[in-house]
């Protein structure tokens, strides 16, 4: 059997059913909607999505958040003395850091802080004025 091939099966299609034409039909006078109000009256069946039968609905309950909240990561604040761990000569990076348990892996946003350095290090990644001035005093150099 082929896609093109499927047809309806004859008793899947029913006639929509026809009320208020006449007490004869069996469905006149009320339309099968029963006595007088609320239920009765036009347009009772589509209620609101966010009702929630009377009670203070959840969206009401939540507090309004004010202003605006950056979605960027934040940058991970490293001390510089944390960099001693590393030999004389060695280029510091994100992968590097991840390397030697310094930061978590998967971060992507690092930046060196003041600090005490020892270790002539070629550092490539943000670091303060204070942080490059102490690398640059040590012998290191900043990318």
């Amino acid at each position: 059997m082929k896609l093109h091939q499927l047809r309806k099966h004859p008793k899947s299609v029913h006639r929509k059913k026809v009320v208020g034409r006449g007490i004869g039909s069996g469905h006149g006078t009320y339309s099968t909607r029963g006595g007088k109000g609320q239920t009765a009256r036009t347009g009772h069946s589509k209620m609101p999505a966010n009702f929630e039968g009377g009670r203070q609905p959840l969206i009401r309950q939540m507090p309004k958040l004010r202003g605006f909240r950056s979605l960027a990561a934040k940058p991970v604040a490293i001390s510089l003395d944390r960099l001693n761990v590393f030999n004389d000569g060695d280029t510091v990076n994100v992968k590097t850091l991840a390397e030697r348990g310094i930061i978590e892996p998967g971060t992507t946003r690092v930046k060196v802080l003041k600090g005490e350095i020892k270790k002539k290090l070629t550092v490539s990644i943000p670091v303060s004025e204070t942080a490059k001035a102490a690398i640059e005093k040590a012998g290191g150099k900043v990318i």
